[in-house]
């Protein structure tokens, strides 16, 4: 079979959350660490697609989709932990295999080692490496004070950023059930492609992407060639800060993914196979 089906692609994603609970600490921060960066890469590439005139605004949308999905790719084939993709081990809870506080613990320290992994890398190209003194800096800040300057009301943004993360975690999750279902490397790749490209081109907001997307911003500030480029107020800019970083994007935004990945996939993947089976075998 050149795929698992549903029913049995549970049991395999049981097995994988168990697995995720005999990490160790040192581990689950290194490979943290490693997925953060990952994704890193793949919003410093998405936004040097994103930099430059495009005739069709969708086109722009579409390349920096395909792109990005460079980042679960190398999260999942390489191997790494991934907090948004983490939020799956619901399925495994529920099931009564692995237990609050080791959810709670993977989560926790798998969330920080995703944090210190994009920061460090937003700090490396953002601060160091000179590739934002250019226009491709001047997208970076961009997009980092669209991400946290609220375009209505500061509570309407809240809600907005909350649905497009819920919308977000949904299509990463399912990437990730692709990828688990399919049975070879090029299977992973189609698997993961098609739904990541489908969140950023959407406009969807994934929370460890921001956590180098905002910093990049943050750095970018400093730049007066990506400063010159953009037609911000100094008072914008001013607001563009780690603070708001938090308040205006990744708090709402990560409330927004554990609901998309935790309940919207796992939760009812599991109520529908796992559960269903556990009851038909009782009967």
């Amino acid at each position: 079979m050149a795929f698992i089906p549903p029913r049995d692609l549970t049991q395999q994603l049981n097995t994988l959350c168990i697995a995720k609970t005999r990490l160790t600490i040192p581990q689950l921060l290194i490979l943290g660490f490693l997925a953060g960066a990952y994704i890193g890469f793949a919003a410093h590439l998405a936004t040097v697609i994103s930099t430059g005139s495009c005739a069709w605004f969708g086109a722009k949308k579409f390349l920096a989709g395909a792109v990005f999905s460079l980042g679960l790719m190398l999260v999942i084939i390489p191997g790494s932990e991934l907090w948004t993709g983490n939020t799956l081990m619901t399925a495994s809870l529920f099931e009564g295999d692995i237990r609050l506080g080791q959810m709670m613990k993977n989560w926790c320290i798998v969330y920080c080692g995703n944090l210190a992994g994009a920061a460090f890398l937003a700090w490396m190209i953002a601060g160091h490496s000179g590739l934002l003194d250019s226009p491709v800096g001047t997208t970076a800040l961009t997009i980092a004070v669209s991400k946290t300057t609220p375009a209505a009301g500061w509570f309407d943004h809240q809600i907005a950023y909350f649905i497009r993360g819920i919308c977000c975690n949904w299509l990463v999750c399912l990437a990730v059930l692709l990828a688990l279902a399919a049975q070879d490397i090029a299977g992973k790749i189609l698997g993961i492609f098609f739904p990541i490209m489908a969140f950023v081109a959407s406009g969807f907001e994934h929370a460890i992407a921001n956590m180098y997307f905002i910093p990049a911003g943050i750095i970018a500030k400093n730049s007066a060639a990506a400063v010159q480029g953009t037609a911000f107020t100094l008072a914008q800019l001013d607001q563009l800060t780690p603070v708001t970083m938090w308040t205006n994007n990744l708090i709402s935004v990560s409330l927004g993914n554990l609901v998309g990945g935790g309940l919207f996939v796992a939760s009812l993947y599991w109520w529908c196979f796992s559960r269903r089976q556990g009851r038909g075998e009782q009967e």
